[in-house]
């Protein structure tokens, strides 16, 4: 356990993420009396502002002994290229944290004090700030405390990522649709999602109360700009052919096919794709799908509960090719269990013949909703000196298939404190994936367990406004779905 006393401030969900970075397993405890502390850890950080002079001391204590204290001074004076005293300080008690976590774990943060999933957001403010290419690198590295090879290519990233993302317009927006039917629920997966097996039978009324959704968004968005659409899940692919076809072509008699600049529909699992699928796709104009192999290790894939191999991978790609689909992605994982150097080299193999326009590499993140954070404790998994190992692997076969890295992000109690990271063929970066990831554009999003997210470009903020992610109440309460997104957007 590892006891934490606050004097000065209350930053406690940012000390929280910090110690849990460095801590996964251990429980934290907030005190505010000492006297609640026994033995183990504890951690003392103290918040001094006298007259506008500022500084954060943390101090470690293991069973009662001091073992370490780190200092912050002159916090008011730092250079985060904002002027927010409160910014500032909460920067600052982060790096006193980070300093003496430093010194007493054998953990290493590559993302330093950085806990949140968008660090290229950083990067596109302090762009949009005037500040040069040397100056961000300088602030990331040195406020922040991001090694330098992660500055760098969130700064290479945000580059390339500009011209999908400006002139902001406060009337342009994406559409996301949600599908959340899957053939089974992967080990290690979180979302919201349905046992088609189970549930398909509400396939058919999903499908109905999806589409008087859109219709309702598009009375809603009515003189607003439609710039592109993800139907994602789940595994869109899962439902019946006819019932995916009504939904896509709802969207188009909507708001037109010429007006959307890219569609995405996920077909991730091979076994839920056949040449009747890819034909409508293809017929129907989608631009963009995701054949998700996540692995191409036949042992692995029965293990985190897939009902294919990679043989079946291999022909939905050549299908999907043949057919004629202009970018197909295809998602990796690494740090699935038991998988190692020789697994993931393996895996690079055989995409290598595959030679896919878009390949996203994740990082395994045991997430609370998953099956896998219960049952831990069964798998073998790589500490984070392997992952990083694994993860260059991924890097040099990106480079090696002349696949740039386009857009990034972490996830919480993501292994070895590391990222997610889509690479692309020049030209055929998922603009959506920009648009959503770094929150420039208004996401407006139907279909259980939905997230919409309302950008106000003066305030360069966002409203979250969610869907219910029970499938009984989104078919029970669907005009209250729109209602939520009618209250905001008016």
């Amino acid at each position: 356990m590892i006891y934490v006393h606050l004097i000065g401030h209350n930053f406690r969900y940012e000390i929280r993420e910090l110690i849990k970075a460095y801590y996964f397993s251990k429980k934290i405890v907030f005190i505010d009396d000492l006297d609640e502390y026994d033995n183990g850890i504890l951690i003392e950080n103290v918040l001094y502002n006298n007259i506008g002079q500022i500084r954060s001391i943390t101090k470690v204590y293991i069973d009662h002994s001091l073992i370490f204290n780190s200092s912050i001074q002159k916090i008011e004076q730092m250079n985060i290229g904002k002027h927010e005293t409160y910014k500032k300080i909460k920067i600052g008690v982060k790096q006193s944290l980070y300093e003496a976590l430093n010194n007493i774990s054998n953990t290493i943060l590559p993302w330093g004090i950085l806990t949140g999933v968008r660090p290229v957001k950083i990067v596109h403010d302090l762009i949009d700030n005037g500040f040069k290419d040397n100056e961000i690198l300088n602030i990331l590295t040195e406020q922040y405390k991001i090694f330098s090879e992660k500055a760098n290519l969130i700064l290479n990233i945000a580059h390339k990522q500009r011209n999908h993302i400006h002139p902001l317009d406060k009337n342009r927006f994406s559409l996301y649709v949600s599908i959340p039917f899957c053939p089974t629920r992967c080990l290690y997966c979180s979302f919201p999602s349905c046992n088609i097996g189970k549930y398909g039978y509400l396939v058919d009324k999903y499908t109905d109360n999806l589409i008087y959704e859109i219709n309702r968004i598009a009375e809603l968005m009515s003189g607003k700009s439609i710039s592109t659409v993800y139907i994602g899940g789940g595994t869109p692919s899962a439902i019946p052919n006819k019932n995916l076809e009504k939904i896509i072509k709802t969207i188009y008699k909507n708001f037109g096919r010429n007006n959307i600049d890219e569609i995405t529909v996920e077909a991730g699992r091979p076994d839920t794709i056949d040449v009747g699928l890819l034909k409508m796709l293809k017929e129907n104009e989608v631009d963009r799908i995701s054949i998700n192999p996540q692995t191409m290790n036949d042992s692995t894939l029965k293990v985190i509960g897939r009902q294919h191999n990679s043989d079946e991978i291999i022909n939905a790609y050549n299908l999907a090719k043949n057919v004629g689909i202009g970018v197909v992605n295809m998602d990796l994982i690494v740090g699935l269990p038991s998988e190692g150097i020789d697994e993931i080299e393996n895996t690079l193999e055989k995409l290598k013949y595959l030679d896919p326009e878009n390949l996203t590499v994740h990082t395994l993140a045991i997430k609370r909703g998953s099956k896998f954070r219960h049952v831990i404790d069964q798998y073998d998994l790589k500490d984070q000196n392997e992952l990083e190992a694994m993860l260059k692997e991924t890097k040099l076969f990106a480079e090696e298939m002349n696949l740039k890295p386009y857009y990034l992000y972490r996830q919480k109690q993501i292994m070895g404190n590391f990222e997610n990271v889509g690479y692309a063929k020049e030209g055929k970066e998922c603009i959506y994936n920009i648009k959503m990831m770094e929150e420039k554009e208004t996401i407006i999003a139907v279909g259980m367990g939905a997230v919409s997210k309302i950008f106000y470009p003066k305030e360069n903020r966002i409203e979250r406004v969610p869907n219910v992610k029970s499938l009984k109440e989104y078919l029970e309460r669907i005009d209250e779905m729109v209602a939520r997104k009618v209250n905001f957007m008016s």
